[in-house]
């Protein structure tokens, strides 16, 4: 165009110097106004240079606001001791911090239009951002690919699988207002609805249709878990309360109290306990029910090697329960109800039907239903014994020293001497305070009673007092004729 305009002004008889039409850079083409007297490549170049210059510029001032916003934050933790975050809460805020200064440089160098950036920088600064919807958002994230590279083995089923979970997710969105009731029948039908079309529309073989449940289980319930697991609505959480306090209450409950097949004194033994117990809280830290049910699973195969260490042969089911809620009992999970409601309510039903997970998950339910209706009979106890370990006026005897075998350390003798001992103290303290009681009761119907005593005897003989007697008169007083008679002698003390 450039060399166009040049020949015509040169017919029309007006020059232009060629220098004047080239690329300002000097690399020989020609340049155009639009873009500042550059061509294109050099355009290119120049907008490429100007916009890294302005990244790291942004940059900078990121940086710098976030020490100048740490060492605020520092001069505060001397002032407010008692109100600062701990070290961690600080690192993860200033990652927080970071993250979104980032993406807000990223945003401002983004193609789209002002007023869409205008706009998604609104919706963000109204978006609460707290650590976990980050932490959720990256693992939903990671799940999302995880779910779109496994359905890339299907080709077509795992398009139209995708797009059934998108919709469905759409739909939940929309149902919020839904009891938990609903939202589960909602997912149950969504699952059936999948799975069916997968073995007959798709004729996906058996294992892979269950491999592909699982999948989109992992991938539906990761976005769901903020929204269905211990809602508002439900009273989940005053379950899980009354759970909890239930468990601490029975903390004196032994083994042997529940006929548990298990000997933690063999190291082995104690360290399957331990495994299961850590097992069976970990499962509060999963988001899938598939994963939740895989945690119990572990558990259970760690009761199950505990009692077959303990007594040379394999467990039976009778054993088991038992030590089930053993370990239920000395691990206290937390949030037991919600994360049992939770598998029941949004999990893929066959797995529940069916197979070795569905088998553990009931016994853990029977074990925690055994626990809430826990009383005297079930421990073969007397029921004032009962009470008086449910309100912790004493504990079950422990094992005698003088039963113990000579391998047991000296530490654990002195330790059920002092436990012994301290027992001992316990029951004397409650005679001395029993005694005390008793005798303060004495006192007061005591003093009760004499105060009636005394009133009984001033209203059967009420004091009276006779009005003050008048004077004596004189003897001579009214001897008015003898006025004149000396007065009376005085007695005269004489010196020996």
């Amino acid at each position: 165009n450039r060399r166009k305009m040049s020949l015509k002004s040169e017919r029309r008889g007006i020059h232009v110097d060629q220098s004047e039409l080239l690329c300002k850079k000097g690399c020989g083409y020609y340049g155009n106004p639009a873009w500042q007297g550059f061509c294109s490549k050099c355009w290119r170049e120049e907008y490429h240079k100007a916009r890294q210059k302005q990244i790291q510029e942004d940059w900078e001032l990121a940086e710098r606001l976030q020490r100048e916003e740490e060492e605020a934050y520092a001069s505060s933790q001397s002032t407010q001791g008692a109100q600062s975050l701990t070290f961690s809460k600080f690192e993860e805020k200033k990652t927080n911090e970071k993250t979104r200064k980032v993406t807000t440089v990223k945003k401002f160098f983004t193609a789209s239009s002002r007023a869409g950036t205008k706009k998604a920088e609104i919706q963000e600064a109204k978006a609460p951002s707290p650590s976990i919807n980050r932490q959720a958002s990256i693992e939903t994230d990671r799940v999302s690919k995880e779910f779109i590279e496994f359905l890339k083995t299907y080709h077509k089923p795992g398009q139209d699988i995708y797009k059934q979970c998108k919709l469905f997710l759409d739909t939940m969105n929309h149902k919020r207002d839904l009891s938990i009731e609903e939202q589960s029948e909602c997912a149950q039908d969504f699952y059936q609805n999948v799975a069916e079309k997968l073995q007959t529309r798709w004729k996906v073989p058996p294992e892979k249709v269950e491999k592909a449940m699982d999948q989109i289980e992992k991938y539906i319930m990761t976005r769901q878990y903020k929204y269905v697991f211990c809602p508002e609505t439900t009273d989940d959480e005053k379950k899980d309360l009354a759970v909890q306090k239930r468990i601490r209450a029975l903390h004196w409950v032994t083994p042997q109290m529940l006929c548990v097949p298990v000997n933690e004194e063999i190291p082995e033994v104690s360290d399957m306990v331990v495994k299961a117990i850590t097992d069976i809280i970990e499962m509060d830290s999963k988001r899938v029910p598939r994963d939740k049910l895989a945690c119990i699973t572990k558990c259970s195969k760690h009761i199950f090697n505990a009692i077959k260490v303990t007594k040379n042969e394999p467990a039976s089911a009778d054993d088991f329960l038992p030590t089930l809620i053993y370990i239920v009992l000395k691990g206290n999970p937390p949030r037991l109800q919600s994360n049992i409601q939770y598998i029941t309510r949004f999990c893929n039903p066959s797995r529940l039907m069916t197979g070795e997970d569905g088998y553990y998950f009931t016994n853990l339910c029977c074990a925690v239903a055994f626990i809430e209706k826990l009383d005297a009979q079930s421990l073969n106890l007397s029921q004032e014994d009962f009470d008086r370990f449910m309100t912790g006026q004493t504990s079950p005897k422990k094992q005698e020293p003088e039963s113990f075998s000579p391998d047991v350390c000296l530490g654990v003798k002195q330790m059920y001497k002092n436990l012994d001992l301290l027992s001992q103290l316990n029951e004397r303290q409650e005679r001395i305070v029993s005694e005390s009681k008793k005798l303060e009761k004495d006192l007061i119907d005591w003093t009760d009673g004499i105060t009636k005593e005394v009133k009984d005897i001033v209203e059967k003989y009420p004091l009276e007092i006779k009005p003050k007697n008048q004077a004596l008169a004189a003897i001579d007083s009214e001897n008015v004729e003898n006025d004149k008679l000396p007065p009376p002698l005085q007695p005269q003390v004489y010196a020996g």
